[in-house]
């Protein structure tokens, strides 16, 4: 009898035949997770669709003694996998300086980020956080305010000759400069 070689050598040939069928296997595996988890991850990739001029109020709406008056700003928005029809996504504050010629501000102290109120008696605005106060025309009222710029002006137009839309931003507190948020 002829007993078995316990020293025998690995066939090459067959190693090479396993690895390259698991080379083969992984990439076959791979290719459809990688394309579900593209598919499932786009939306995060797209910016928010809450970008242009958005319809706030009509022209009869703001007094023509250049009080300011307070709008929500309503739009449909799309977050990653969600969307939202006719939300409030903020608020401005618009005047007319003119007949036909108006100023938008967004709400949002800039620098803290409290929303500010209008005061009709003393004519001007105040942040109830930390007492930043602001004129009627935006501007840092106070040399003391803790506010490091003004109120943040929002590109204003009318349309149709009554409607008036707002590119509605938000920008980033506490800075000197005004930084868009994405």
């Amino acid at each position: 009898m002829h007993a078995p070689d316990s020293t025998q050598q690995p066939d090459r040939r067959g190693f090479f035949k396993r690895a390259f069928a698991t080379v083969i296997g992984i990439v076959i595996g791979l290719v459809p997770i990688a394309s579900g988890l593209t598919v499932f991850f786009d939306p995060l990739r797209r910016k928010s669709s809450t970008s242009g001029a958005i319809r706030v109020t009509t022209l009869e709406a703001l007094p023509i003694d250049g009080v300011p008056r307070k709008f929500p700003v309503v739009a449909s928005r799309v977050d990653a996998w969600n969307t939202f029809t006719e939300v409030p996504i903020g608020a401005v504050y618009l005047r007319r300086t003119g007949e036909r010629t108006l100023q938008a501000f967004n709400v949002v102290c800039p620098h803290a980020g409290c929303f500010v109120d209008f005061l009709p008696e003393r004519g001007s605005f105040r942040c109830p956080c930390h007492e930043s106060t602001f004129t009627a025309d935006g501007k840092i009222d106070n040399p003391d305010s803790p506010a490091q710029r003004g109120l943040d002006s929002l590109k204003v137009e009318i349309r149709g000759n009554k409607e008036v839309w707002v590119e509605f931003q938000n920008f980033q507190a506490g800075h000197a400069e005004k930084l868009p948020i994405a």
